[in-house]
């Protein structure tokens, strides 16, 4: 068996601690002006509150203070990736666990930003900043005000995709966190079986989190949930109409991995995300997680155009404790160069 097989059929643990769902990004951003007119008013999200150096923004059906955070910077990187956990205790568990592996952490009082109790940031052994809370003020869900949607439109944060390079390194931490794989995609040699991808979850989806085999630690890209693949198309429409076609990406299409309606979109920063719809559910016991061969070019894309190379080349880099951009590594494989064409 495969380094790759031994670690898809290994169990999630149970590491005394409940996250819930990924649940907010922060993003510093080079001009706060610009950013916030692309997702408020190009994307139609909703922004609740404004501090004088950030704008605080949810989604349509998110009964939460925000799941986006949009920073004023020096330098442009993603800041933080957040996970929502079960209760204020799990947050003292996950730090105990920082410290028993020597990770860099640290306390966010409650109050340190509007809507949001405290939280605890540490950097995991590949230098992702992740982010942990439980408290947040609720606010009332204008999902069924659709006197007032805007944009597609986006109803809610839905996972994170991150580029590693230390792919089985990554995946092993993942599970040791309680997440479980629920598709991934490798090549095919038996003898040496490579990770390319993976999707792991918490709630009961197809993924909170996805490794994208690359340069990282990056950000390859966040994603809000739409409803159907009409709201897809109704935002690019929206965006073309309104002489923005040129932050269209990639897409729209259908991945094969995880059976998501897409498309991408890159933000004045570059920041990437992702508009997201039609995945499965995958709470029930004993989910086999679903191979795909990176040679079967419906993996990545079930149908659509064929995936530009701004797309596995560029990425958000991420900040570590000093405030600065972490150093960047190449990883060991390049999905391009597994077959002859990638619909990916």
């Amino acid at each position: 068996m495969s380094t790759v097989s031994e670690l898809v059929a290994t169990r999630p643990d149970d590491p005394g601690f409940d996250i819930v769902r990924a649940a907010v990004i922060e993003l510093h951003v080079a001009d706060l002006v610009a950013s916030e007119r692309f997702y408020s008013e190009l994307l139609g999200m909703i922004v609740t509150t404004r501090t004088e150096d950030a704008v605080f923004l949810r989604g349509w059906e998110e009964p939460v203070h925000h799941s986006l955070v949009l920073r004023q910077a020096g330098v442009t990187a993603a800041a933080s990736l957040g996970f929502r956990v079960r209760s204020e205790t799990d947050l003292d568990r996950i730090v105990a666990l920082a410290e028993a592996k020597g990770l860099a952490s640290r306390w966010l009082d409650a109050g340190s930003d509007p809507g949001i109790g405290r939280r605890l940031k540490l950097w995991d052994p590949f230098g992702y900043p992740l982010e942990f809370f439980h408290q947040i003020d609720v606010v009332e869900t204008q999902h069924q005000r659709f006197d007032l949607h805007r944009g597609a439109p986006l109803l809610r944060f839905d996972h994170l995709n991150i580029h590693c390079a230390d792919m089985n390194d990554a995946f092993a931490w993942w599970l040791a966190l309680g997440f479980a794989c629920t598709e991934y995609i490798s090549t095919d040699d038996p003898q040496d079986e490579k990770l390319i991808g993976a999707w792991l979850t918490r709630k009961p989806s197809v993924h909170d989190l996805a490794l994208t085999a690359g340069t990282g630690p990056r950000l390859h890209h966040f994603a809000y949930w739409v409803a159907d693949p009409t709201g897809v198309l109704r935002a690019c429409d929206q965006l073309a109409g309104g002489c923005h076609a040129d932050v269209i990406e990639r897409g729209p299409g259908r991945h094969g991995v995880s059976n998501a309606f897409f498309v991408y979109l890159r933000d004045p920063d570059g920041h990437r995300i992702e508009l997201y719809s039609c995945d499965y559910y995958t709470g029930d016991p004993g989910h086999v997680p679903l191979r795909w061969s990176v040679r079967d070019s419906r993996c990545r894309s079930f149908w659509g155009t064929k995936a530009p190379d701004s797309w596995f080349e560029e990425s958000s880099l991420v900040l570590g404790p000093d405030g600065q951009p972490t150093p960047t590594h190449r990883g060991e494989v390049d999905e391009r160069q597994q077959r002859s064409e990638v619909m990916a």
